[in-house]
């Protein structure tokens, strides 16, 4: 009768909605819990994890970060690994791999030049960046299956023949669908694009890299980070009213900056944690790459637990629950720096124009506006993106227009929605979200990223054009969204963007203002409210995945040698052992250079599988300090003015070494790894600057180029665009030890600086090597 009374009591638990009754706890630990639907063979390894944590805190001695916990959890050898923080370099074997369609074509071209048959680690590519917003969602998508066929299809086949699985176009925003389907407390996931973190909201330690770094994953060897310090965000109070999970992460921007958390992972602890729901910490992860963070990440609590039971991941939360000690910090354990946060008194903010860490309250950013010169009138609000694309904020921005029509008004506003995912569309147009914000005057865009990355054929404006827009986005770099340098973007929550996009202006507070309903009486929008998930379960919408075959040998995939769209990639070539000597000043860059400014997105995407096409694209954004402007340098050879790629590429033809002088954060932003390929192809060889965006550091490191930093940030103003110079010390290139640069001036006189650099042993052997990618063949041949 034992069994049967047993069985009969976890009958009645699941009828209760009891999800588990703690029996037998071993048991719970050692069941086999896959890491998503699509791969039932794949388990979470939480028992290592365990293990791992173990060994370093016995080493360490000290309570740990849960930061800490995860990535020390996922080292190679803890047992011997050297760990200090802000100084190491951490071998790590992460769980899993995640690529965008655009970055992924140079991953895939990487690892089929790699030469090996399958990827050791799941691994998924996901068809969001390139579909352009134009008509809407339907038509745009159909548009831009033409037009893409050939890379879409590469992608397809490339996946089946590795091993990865493939989600189609109209799939969904990477991040939305790794959310729903592939993070969890305690993962690692390394994903090419710089908003991976965005799976920190469930408690994962999700990293964003270059397709260079993702074939080390995918390759199976140890992938290498450099041991991150770790920025405690305390936060007390709770949210409410017209205040967000977007909020908390615009007032941290402007406290840190674009650079602030810059080596540093952000760590979101404290009793205000529990007032967010699990896709609002996600908002708040995403956009911790904003601040140059490694990533973000919030402590196992019950708002992932039923997120990840509404997702149908009730299994993966049963585990996380016996595992709880290792997926939170400890009591008592050390942060390098400390923010508190209370949240009961944050308000509002919209950030903006063109930076996103120029925080103000909603309440000021009228009279800033005006002040500044900035234009008031809001031509677009578009809200989605993955940042701010799930079921919560649709449902919050849905409340605000809920009450606009209900007073006769619409958007004064253009308007447009992009939900983040196919299973977030079809859930909201079931429970009637889509249609409300269509009846304000809205467009529902495709499954997409769009606008944000500046897949945007906007037609209201000319470029050149002053005019503002507000988004849900996170980034609002100059030109980022429309390529309109005279476009101001501010970024901030979805329901603030439906609100001012319904008031037509920066002026309107929604907490005090009031509107003019269609009857001439005023009133006040209400903050909103909406259920942070469905009622009813999810609809899933169509199936959109395909699944890698079990044996993809057989699978041929297509790249035409005439192709414009996609090419074959050639190794760089190996570095041949002397001093780099009299290299020519490419740009001296003036102010802010991210990897906008270096490889423009938008229209370019088209040719990310295309290195030679896509480096015509090659820093185009940057200011030239000589004469203020974009894309205009001296070719020091025949001292006329032209653009920049023109010009490296006749150095390239006369067979002269460049470099690239470069200010503070250089390559701030995405992860753009063609940011690094195209100074590569085009013939540079140093990029010296005042300091780096972690990203693209690591990604110019891995194609064989130079990143270099002045020993005293002064040295930038001894180096003028028309200089010559050369790295000594090459022959003794070591872990720590700085470099010799001879800066050689037209008048005949020089000087030395001293340059810093961050490399380790294995890094200095892919500059040997001519690129890591070079370097892993190499050790394949041995």
């Amino acid at each position: 009768k034992v069994p049967v009374l047993i069985l009969s009591f976890f009958q009645h638990a699941l009828n209760s909605g009891i999800r588990r009754y703690h029996v037998a706890p071993v048991l719970c630990q050692r069941a086999k819990v896959a890491m998503s639907h699509f791969e039932p063979n794949e388990h979470i390894n939480y028992e290592k994890l365990e293990k791992n944590i173990n060994i370093v805190r016995k080493r360490l001695d000290r309570p740990l970060t849960l930061s800490e916990k995860i990535v020390y959890g996922h080292l190679d050898d803890p047992a011997k690994q050297e760990i200090e923080r802000g100084k190491t370099y951490l071998r790590l074997r992460p769980d899993r791999v995640a690529m965008q369609d655009a970055t992924a074509q140079m991953a895939m071209l990487q690892f089929i030049s790699s030469g090996l048959p399958k990827v050791a680690v799941p691994s998924t590519i996901h068809c969001d960046h390139l579909i352009e917003a134009q008509l809407g969602g339907e038509k745009d998508l159909r548009r831009a299956k033409d037009i893409n066929q050939e890379v879409y299809n590469f992608l397809a086949t490339a996946g089946a023949k590795y091993g990865v699985g493939f989600w189609k176009p109209g799939s969904g925003i990477i991040h939305q669908i790794i959310l729903e389907n592939y993070s969890y407390p305690g993962v690692m996931l390394i994903g090419t694009d710089s908003h991976t973190p965005n799976g920190g909201g469930l408690g994962g330690i999700c990293i964003g890299v270059g397709g260079a770094d993702a074939v080390d994953v995918m390759a199976g060897i140890p992938w290498e980070l450099k041991c991150p310090k770790v920025i405690g965000v305390k936060l007390t109070g709770k949210l409410s009213g017209w205040s967000s999970p977007k909020d908390v992460i615009l007032k941290v921007a402007g406290i840190l900056t674009v650079k602030g958390g810059t080596g540093a992972i952000i760590e979101y602890h404290g009793p205000g944690v529990d007032s967010i729901s699990c896709t609002g910490m996600a908002t708040i992860c995403n956009m911790g790459a904003e601040i140059g963070a490694t990533t973000s990440v919030f402590p196992y609590n019950a708002r992932m637990k039923k997120y990840l039971g509404k997702t149908g991941r009730a299994d993966i939360a049963a585990l996380a629950d016996e595992f709880q000690q290792h997926l939170v910090p400890d009591s008592g354990c050390h942060y390098d720096q400390v923010i508190e946060i209370n949240l009961s008194e944050l308000k509002p903010h919209i950030n903006g124009p063109f930076t996103p860490d120029l925080a103000h309250p909603v309440s000021d950013i009228g009279a800033v506006a005006e002040k500044e010169g900035w234009p008031v009138d809001i031509r677009v609000g578009l809200i989605g993106s993955c940042t701010n694309s799930s079921y919560e904020d649709m449902g919050r921005s849905a409340a605000v227009a809920k009450q606009a029509l209900a007073h006769g008004l619409k958007c004064k506003s253009k308007f447009t929605i992009t939900p983040g995912s196919e299973q977030i569309r079809a859930t909201i147009e079931r429970d009637g979200y889509a249609q409300i914000l269509r009846d304000v005057g809205g467009l529902v865009l495709a499954n997409a990223c769009g606008p944000c990355i500046g897949q945007w054929d906007r037609k209201d404006i000319k470029k050149g054009e002053k005019n503002t827009i507000v988004t849900s986005y996170n980034r609002n770099f100059t030109g980022r969204n429309d390529a309109n340098p005279e476009t101001h973007a501010f970024v901030t929550s979805p329901e603030i963007v439906t609100a001012l996009s319904i008031a037509g202006t920066l002026k309107f507070n929604p907490e005090t203002d009031y509107l003019t309903g269609a009857d001439g009486k005023k009133f006040k929008l209400e903050a909103p409210d909406a259920d942070e998930l469905p009622k009813l379960e999810f609809d899933p919408g169509q199936d959109t995945y395909q699944y890698p075959p079990k044996d993809g040998s057989g699978q041929h995939v297509d790249v035409s040698p005439t192709s414009q769209r996609l090419q074959l990639l050639e190794p760089f070539d190996k570095w041949d052992g002397k001093d780099l000597e009299d290299m020519l000043i490419l740009i001296k860059v003036k102010g802010k250079c991210t990897t906008d400014h270096i490889s423009a997105a938008g229209p370019w995407l088209k040719f990310r599988g295309h290195l030679d096409n896509i480096s015509n694209n090659l820093l185009i954004g940057a200011i030239n300090i000589e004469n203020g402007k974009a894309n205009s340098v001296r070719n020091a050879l025949t001292q006329e003015f032209g653009p920049v790629p023109d010009t490296a590429r006749y150095y390239k033809k006369m067979g002269v070494k460049w470099a690239v002088i470069g200010d503070e954060n250089y390559g701030e932003g995405s992860s753009r790894e063609h940011a690094a390929l195209e100074p590569r192809h085009l013939g540079g060889r140093v990029i010296i600057t005042k300091s780096f965006a972690r990203i693209h550091e690591t990604n110019l490191k891995k194609q064989g180029l130079l990143p270099l930093t002045f020993a005293d940030p002064a040295d930038y103003n001894k180096i003028h665009p028309v200089d010559k110079l050369s790295i000594v010390g090459l022959a003794d290139f070591t872990p720590g030890k700085p470099l010799k640069c001879i800066i050689k001036h037209p008048n005949g006189s020089q000087e030395t600086i001293m340059l810093n650099h961050t490399f380790n042993e294995s890094q200095i052997e892919w500059f040997q090597a001519g690129s890591a990618l070079n370097r892993m063949k190499e050790l394949q041949q041995k």
